[in-house]
């Protein structure tokens, strides 16, 4: 029997959505596809992903979901919609597929990257004493937070040596507002038998700069705290850009 020694792309038949998975006209248009694909995963294996544009490196995401198809259209659609690349694997799954050529096996791909993104960052900081590795949770909170269309407030919880021993989302919101209950934050420390508190929340506006009912919702937090002898060591808000910490601008 002949060994074959070419790589074969298949189609992945994961769904039947939307997604562009038509086979080009022309023997020429296919080669030139091949080609171009393996010269966009040659320059990611030698030089990573800085060697490549955003819209190449999604190209590289959207190979496995759309097999024989020129995908470059699609990763300047959804670029053009959403920005850059990490506002495209963070965007809902509900808006993606209203770009035109996006269904349910492109959505698994980015979500799959958003996901090992977020396992990744996680595991840097679970587990680990907080305090001395700031940058490391900041890292974790801009990956999992700055990006998102909506506001989401979570609950970092901490043992008496400072060591992260739980991330949870406490409330989903809108674009500029999340529902937060003080008591529900201090109940859930104790039930963690948490001794310190970080609440982190994003402003997908971009702008980390904390409204009127941010700064009095941190101070019925802290109130509960205080009088159940916990900690709060910070507030965080993740813009888009760039993070502001109540501690550092003198809000705690």
């Amino acid at each position: 029997m002949a060994q074959q020694t070419h790589f074969s792309e298949m189609p992945l038949p994961l769904f039947d959505g939307t997604d562009e998975v038509r086979a080009p006209k022309s023997g020429l248009q296919l080669s030139y596809i091949r080609d171009h694909r393996k010269r966009l995963r040659e320059r990611f294996l030698t030089g990573g992903a800085a060697a490549l544009p955003d819209y190449e490196l999604l190209e590289l995401v959207l190979f496995r979901a759309i097999p024989r198809q020129d995908v470059k259209p699609l990763a300047w659609r959804l670029l053009d919609r959403f920005g850059d690349f990490n506002r495209v694997i963070s965007a809902p799954r509900e808006r993606l597929i209203e770009t035109k050529g996006v269904g349910d096996a492109v959505v698994l791909e980015l979500k799959i990257v958003e996901a090992a993104a977020h396992r990744l960052a996680r595991s840097r900081v679970m587990q680990r004493h907080v305090l001395s590795g700031w940058d490391a949770l900041l890292d974790y909170c801009r990956t999992t937070m700055a990006h998102r269309e909506t506001e989401q407030f979570r609950v970092l919880f901490l043992d008496r040596k400072n060591v992260l021993i739980a991330d949870e989302e406490q409330a989903k919101g809108t674009i500029d507002h999340v529902p937060v209950y003080p008591r529900e934050v201090v109940k859930r420390a104790l039930e963690l038998n948490a001794s310190a508190l970080i609440l982190v929340h994003n402003h997908p506006s971009g702008d980390p700069t904390p409204s009127e009912s941010d700064i009095l919702m941190t101070n019925q937090i802290q109130d509960a705290a205080n009088a159940l002898n916990l900690t709060l060591h910070d507030h965080l808000i993740i813009g888009k850009s760039r993070e502001l910490s109540f501690r550092a601008e003198g809000y705690l």
